[in-house]
């Protein structure tokens, strides 16, 4: 994985949008409208900060396996009881890249797109094993 190219394009796009989750939240009810219900439990604002630092702690983190697999697996073991279903996780990526890279504009080039892609792979896959996880225990 490219880190620095991460940490890096992730610092110019705050440096020009201090808060990149409203403008992702609008992208994705656009583009996904069916998963708007499934916000409801929390306000706005309170799911747009959560999202950020999530990103945030990610890419603070990025180095210690242990940590991604036990806070993904955890997250997504909670968005099962919001509801989250494995099709989702595509449609979140899809549009996290898109916001990047509109804030980014012209800066955005493919490397850019191809480390975010596989990064969001990565988080992807630790979050779907805990989902996985809790969907056994329960059965």
């Amino acid at each position: 994985m490219q880190l620095s190219l991460l940490r890096d394009s992730f610092a110019q796009v705050i440096e020009r949008e201090a808060l990149i989750t409203p403008r992702f939240y609008q992208i994705l009810f656009a583009r996904y409208p069916q998963v708007r219900p499934l916000f409801g439990h929390n306000a706005a604002a309170r799911q747009q900060q959560m999202l950020q630092e999530a990103l945030v702690a990610v890419l603070d983190h990025l180095e210690d396996a242990q940590w991604l697999e036990q806070t993904l697996g955890g997250m997504g073991a909670k968005h099962v009881a919001y509801g989250v279903t494995d099709e989702m996780y595509p449609w979140v990526g899809e549009c996290l890249i898109a916001t990047l890279a509109e804030i980014m504009g012209a800066a955005w080039t493919p490397a850019h797109d191809e480390a975010w892609r596989a990064a969001y792979g990565a988080i992807t896959t630790l979050m779907l094993r805990g989902a996985a996880a809790t969907a056994t225990a329960a059965a």
